[in-house]
């Protein structure tokens, strides 16, 4: 294998958008470097995913190479149930507060108002902050509520709203949110989310939600942005990678930040959470771009949000898939 490119030129990426919702220039250097909010908050453009991060001593590990590796924007879940192993580690590390990004999301079971309000502190006291830099509401839809998910979703949202108005959360979004989620919200919404957290990959680009999203100034953050191992099986991707000096992984990174897309690549490997982060001494040609936005589909999905019946198959497979 030929080595890659020691130096480049930085990428600017412009996200299309509306007027002054549109995102900045943005020069591709480093992981900390900032994509800008609709309401100014500046967010790190790659992260750390901690979906499936064990709350014991291995989760503890991969949570400290992280930090160790310089990833400063951490994402998690009150429903990864590692919240407060996160907490203790980021006590531990002697990093201040204010140079770390911290989001969580809102469990299904606590949608609602009050709920709401509630799992916000439980969130913040596992976590060891009084505020949270982005507060997601995880998925539109919940099982046994299918036909209440719009009064759950606006009671939600208000109370993401009271939180955001006194200061408690920087940026307020969603995750999971397609298209018809994102308008019944707004239908109730006095600030339209500023972020949209969503499945995206060569694979799985959901074009739509993508489009609609920039028109209004929404920054979109990719999780599973390496597909889950479908996108190593695919031959021209490989030789892609070989011909760059990089592995697959670090191709799909690659990928997403050139889309403009935030992007938390998770693994449990130290080796891979250090690569996943060696993204910024290479670009991809218009031509590569355009290869890997050839291989999207429509339907291949981990989870879809309307799709409920679907998740226990699925998540059972994906962990089987993840590779952490």
């Amino acid at each position: 294998m030929e080595a890659g490119p020691k130096t480049v030129v930085p990428v600017d990426v412009t996200a299309t958008g509306s007027g002054k919702l549109a995102q900045p220039h943005v020069r591709l250097t480093g992981k900390c470097d900032r994509y800008v909010l609709s309401n100014g908050v500046e967010i790190p453009c790659l992260g750390f995913g901690t979906y499936m991060v064990p709350n014991d001593e291995r989760g503890e590990r991969a949570i400290c190479c992280a930090l160790e590796t310089g990833f400063r924007h951490i994402d998690t879940a009150a429903q990864y149930g590692n919240e407060d192993l996160l907490g203790r580690v980021i006590a531990e590390s002697g990093i201040p507060r204010g140079e770390l990004f911290l989001t969580s999301k809102l469990r299904n079971v606590d949608q609602g108002y009050e709920s709401a309000l509630k799992a916000f502190e439980k969130t913040c006291r596992d976590l060891g902050t009084d505020y949270l830099d982005l507060y997601l509401i995880h998925w539109p839809k919940v099982g046994g509520f299918e036909d209440a998910w719009r009064e759950r979703v606006w009671d939600s949202w208000r109370a993401f709203e009271e939180l955001y108005a006194a200061g408690r959360v920087r940026a307020i979004g969603v995750s999971n949110f397609l298209v018809h989620h994102l308008a019944v919200l707004l239908e109730r919404a006095s600030v339209v989310p500023h972020v949209n957290q969503i499945e995206l990959n060569p694979t799985y680009q959901q074009r739509e939600t993508v489009t609609w999203c920039r028109e209004r100034g929404i920054q979109l953050e990719a999780w599973a942005p390496l597909g889950r191992g479908k996108v190593a099986r695919d031959q021209h991707v490989v030789e892609m990678a070989e011909r760059l000096g990089k592995d697959v992984g670090q191709i799909c990174v690659r990928w997403a930040l050139q889309h403009g897309f935030v992007t938390m690549p998770k693994s449990m490997r130290e080796e891979r959470i250090r690569s996943n982060s060696e993204v910024f001494d290479f670009e991809l040609s218009d031509e590569d771009m355009t290869a890997l936005d050839a291989l999207n589909t429509t339907d291949n999905y981990t989870f879809h949000p309307d799709r409920l019946e679907e998740w226990a198959v699925r998540v059972a497979a994906a962990h089987a898939e993840s590779g952490v």
